[in-house]
C-alpha cells in the first residue's frame, strides 16, 4: 500500500549553519499543533536523535545509505513513519556532502531517495546581499535536488532581514533570530545528550513566529506517493537474555541495531552501568557514550568486577568506543582509572581527534561472537588512544578506517570484543551474536 507521508529534509549550507536548531524548532512547534511527528537524521549521528525523540515522543532513527544501502534507508523510513502525520528529516554536514566528497551518504542523496522537499537552512552572518550568491548556487548546483525553500538562521535584526528581503527572490519559510538560548552546547563529541537540556516548550513558541509553518507544512503535503513499509522481518522466539548499557556514560545506540538483535531472538535486558549490576543475561552490548566524563564512577561501580567476572567465564561482550575503553586495563582522563582490565589495553584520553570517518571491516574469526568473514560498516568518533599489549589479537580487518591502528580493530580477548568502530549492524552480525550467547548458555 502506497502512502503520501508528508516530510521535509532540514538541509544546511555547511556543517554549523543551525540545521539542528531549525530541525528541534519546527519538531517542536509542528507536534504543539498536535501533530504525530516521526523524526530522523541523515548520517552515523547519536546526538541529534537524542533531541528528536525527547521533543517527539517518537524514536528517531538514522538514515545512512553508505552504513545501510538505499533499500535499507527507504525501508526504515516507511517503517518508522507509520501512524504518523509528519515526518521531519534533519540533514548532515552541507546539503550535497557525502562520502569522499561525491554524493553516497550525503542530504541531497537521501531526499532523492525518499522523493523529499528540501528546507535549506542559510546563516547569513556577515552578508546581506550576497546571499543571493549562496542562494543561486544552491539551486543551480544539481539540478534533480532544488531547494523548495529557505529558512534563514542567526538574522542579526530587523534591518539585517530587510537588507536580504531586497531582492530575495526564492522561498523565504523563516527568519530565525540570533538567539543564545536557541544554542546548544558542545564538547569533545559533539553537542550535549538531550537528557541534559531544558524542555523545549519555548522553541515552539519561538518557531511558530518565525516560521511560516503552514507553507512549510504544504510543502510537505506535496511529496509524492511512496511504497508502504515491507513485511516485516518474521520475530524469533526470544532465546537468550542480552544486557544493554544504558545511561549517562553508554548513551551511543542505533535503534536499527536493537531491532536486529530482537529479530534475532534477543530479549534485551537494559540497565545502567553507572548505578546497577551486570543482570543476569548471555551476552553483553556496551554502545559508545562517555565513560571518561563518569570514570570515578565507573571506575567504582560494582559492575565492573562483575563484568570481569563474566567475561573470564566466556559470556560473548561486544563493545564499541566507550565501551571498548570501559574494557581496558585502565582509562586516563585526568587521571587514571581503572577499568574492567578484561582486555590487554591502557586507554588515554587525548585533546585532539583521533579518528573520524566511515570504517568497513571483516571478522577474523578470532572471536565467537563474530562469524569469521562477517563484513561489517560503520562509523568511527574518538579522542583517545590504546596502548595494547604485544601479543594483542584483532578480531577485525579494515579495509577502510582507523580503527585501534595497522588497519585492524576488534581488540579480542576469549569471547569479549571491544571495538572503535560503531558498527551499524546487519542481520548476520545480530544472529552471530545471539547465536554466541546461546551456545555461552549451553556451557
Amino acid at each position: 500500500m502506497n502512502r503520501a507521508l508528508p516530510r521535509i529534509v532540514i538541509g544546511g549550507t555547511w556543517s554549523g549553519c543551525g540545521k539542528t536548531t531549525v530541525a528541534r524548532g519546527l519538531m517542536a512547534a509542528f507536534a504543539a499543533r498536535g501533530l504525530t511527528v516521526q523524526p530522523f537524521k541523515v548520517g552515523p549521528d547519536f546526538i541529534d536523535p537524542s533531541h528528536h525523540t525527547a521533543i517527539c515522543g517518537r524514536i528517531s532513527r538514522n538514515l545512512d545509505p553508505f552504513m545501510m544501502g538505499d533499500d535499507e534507508v527507504s525501508s526504515v523510513f516507511a517503517r518508522a513513519s507509520e501512524g504518523a502525520d509528519l515526518a521531519i528529516i534533519e540533514g548532515v554536514m552541507g546539503l550535497f556532502d557525502g562520502v569522499d566528497g561525491g554524493p553516497v551518504g550525503s542530504t541531497a542523496h537521501v531526499a532523492e531517495l525518499l522523493s523529499a522537499p528540501v528546507i535549506l537552512v542559510v546563516e547569513p552572518r556577515g552578508m546581506s546581499g550576497s546571499v543571493h550568491a549562496v542562494i543561486k548556487g544552491y539551486t543551480t548546483y544539481r539540478p534533480g535536488t532544488l531547494p523548495a525553500g529557505f529558512i534563514f538562521n542567526r538574522v542579526g535584526s530587523r534591518r539585517h532581514r530587510s537588507l536580504i528581503e531586497t531582492g530575495l527572490s526564492a522561498k523565504a519559510l523563516g527568519w530565525i533570530p540570533r538567539r543564545e538560548d536557541l544554542t546548544l552546547s558542545s564538547r569533545h563529541l559533539g553537542l550535549v545528550m538531550a537528557s541534559e537540556v531544558r524542555p523545549y516548550s519555548d522553541q515552539a513558541g519561538i518557531f511558530g513566529e518565525c516560521c511560516d509553518l503552514d507553507a512549510i507544512y504544504e510543502l510537505a503535503r506535496g511529496a509524492p506517493e511512496i511504497p508502504g513499509p515491507p513485511a516485516p522481518p518474521p520475530l524469533k522466539p526470544g532465546r537468550v537474555r542480552i544486557g544493554v548499557a544504558r545511561d549517562a556514560a553508554f548513551c551511543f545506540t542505533y535503534q536499527e541495531n536493537l531491532d536486529r538483535l530482537a529479530r534475532a531472538g534477543a530479549i534485551l535486558a537494559f540497565f545502567s552501568p553507572l548505578a546497577d549490576p551486570l543482570p543476569d543475561v548471555e551476552g553483553l552490548y556496551l554502545p559508545g557514550g562517555y565513560p571518561e566524563l563518569h570514570g570515578e564512577a565507573l571506575s567504582t561501580s560494582p559492575f565492573l568486577r562483575h563484568l570481569r567476572d563474566a567475561c573470564s567465564d566466556g559470556m560473548p561482550v561486544y563493545g564499541e568506543c566507550g565501551g571498548l575503553l570501559a574494557l581496558c586495563e585502565s582509562l586516563s582522563a585526568g587521571r587514571e582509572f581503572p577499568m574492567a582490565r578484561v582486555l590487554p589495553a591502557r586507554a588515554t584520553l587525548t585533546r585532539h581527534v583521533q579518528a573520524l570517518g566511515y570504517v568497513e571491516a571483516r571478522a577474523t574469526g578470532h572471536a565467537a561472537a563474530l562469524t569469521p568473514g562477517l563484513a561489517l560498516r560503520g562509523h568511527e568518533f574518538h579522542y583517545s588512544t590504546l596502548e595494547c599489549a604485544r601479543d594483542a589479537r584483532f578480531s577485525l580487518e579494515l579495509t577502510r578506517g582507523k580503527g585501534i591502528g595497522g588497519g585492524l580493530d576488534g581488540l579480542t580477548e576469549g569471547n569479549t570484543v571491544g571495538s572503535y568502530t560503531h558498527a551499524y549492524f546487519t542481520d548476520a552480525f545480530a544472529e552471530s551474536f545471539v547465536r554466541a550467547a546461546e551456545e555461552y548458555q549451553g556451557t
